[in-house]
């Protein structure tokens, strides 16, 4: 018996996610010799669905595994907060021997707990940074009163207002638009998203803030799962573990090239150093304070620990 796997994301060809599920249904298919058919819905906005439709889709099972930044969960389980509270996250080694290790267990356990979801890998969303077409933003000053786009997530939200910005939630398929017609001051996202969307041709300014590491959960119906057959899974989770290095590989390999396109086209790349990057940690100071405060346990003790470790 054929076992058929339902894949869709948001993205493009050249998206570092459309490569890295490329490659996972490439050694599933390998790996299952025959035992599995993939259908693959690249970007479901194409049809013209919103993209955070995806969460519902594959929650309800009408499409098995997606890719989906951990903000957008960060409301039903507040253990995914952990990424939504600034400047915890800002060196990609590190951040991903965190979750190969105590924290990506606490994390599958408290999504698999509180949804439909079963995380199959955490993938690399990238550091994000602050474009905006107003002016250069080099101090927290620069912030006031712009209008950016943002993530639909209380953490997120609350930096921006702390950074005396106006936090707008918009989902993926509209941001270009409202960003084209003015809707939104600003946006941020890791360069290679960027570049991928075009917003240099709206944005000439970019700062390198690194206020947030993005996490892309790789989210499989848990019911789906359950019911494909022992050696289906198996193969799935080898398929995995193969895309998901390859695609940690992707995003810093593209984030750097990101940065040469764009400066090429003209735009400012603005980088803070440890004084700059400092003003900006204490102007969302109470920020850190409350979501660390709000973190169950034993993921403000893991936070804790890894800000007292060198790096």
């Amino acid at each position: 018996m054929t076992a058929r796997i339902r894949i869709a994301g948001y993205q493009d060809e050249r998206s570092v996610h459309t490569r890295a599920v490329r490659a996972l249904i490439q050694a599933l298919r390998t790996k299952a010799a025959g035992r599995v058919s993939v259908d693959f819905e690249m970007n479901i906005a194409e049809r013209g669905r919103k993209v955070g439709d995806l969460l519902d889709l594959v929650e309800s099972g009408a499409v098995d595994l997606c890719y989906f930044s951990s903000s957008y969960l960060a409301r039903r389980v507040p253990a995914l907060g952990t990424f939504d509270i600034p400047f915890q996250f800002t060196d990609r080694r590190r951040t991903r021997a965190h979750l190969d290790g105590n924290l990506g267990a606490i994390l599958r356990r408290e999504i698999a707990a509180r949804t439909e979801y079963e995380v199959l890998a955490f993938w690399d969303n990238g550091l994000r940074n602050i474009s905006n077409g107003k002016r250069p933003i080099c101090t927290p000053d620069d912030c006031a009163g712009i209008r950016i786009r943002a993530l639909p997530s209380p953490g997120h939200h609350a930096t921006f207002r702390a950074l005396g910005m106006e936090p707008v939630t918009i989902d993926v398929r509209d941001m270009v638009q409202a960003i084209a017609n003015g809707a939104v001051d600003a946006q941020e996202n890791p360069l290679t998203n960027i570049r991928l969307f075009g917003l240099q041709k709206y944005h000439p300014f970019v700062t390198m803030t690194g206020h947030f590491h993005g996490i892309a959960l790789v989210l499989c119906n848990a019911r789906s799962l359950a019911n494909w057959p022992e050696d289906v899974r198996s193969a799935l989770s080898a398929a995995v573990r193969e895309s998901t290095a390859a695609q940690w590989t992707f995003a810093a390999q593209d984030e750097a090239a990101s940065r040469i396109v764009l400066e090429a086209q003209g735009m400012r790349i603005i980088d803070l150093h440890a004084t700059g990057r400092a003003a900006f940690r204490q102007a969302v100071g109470s920020v850190i304070e409350q979501g660390c405060s709000e973190l169950p346990r034993e993921l403000s003790r893991l936070l804790r620990d890894a800000a007292e470790q060198p790096e």
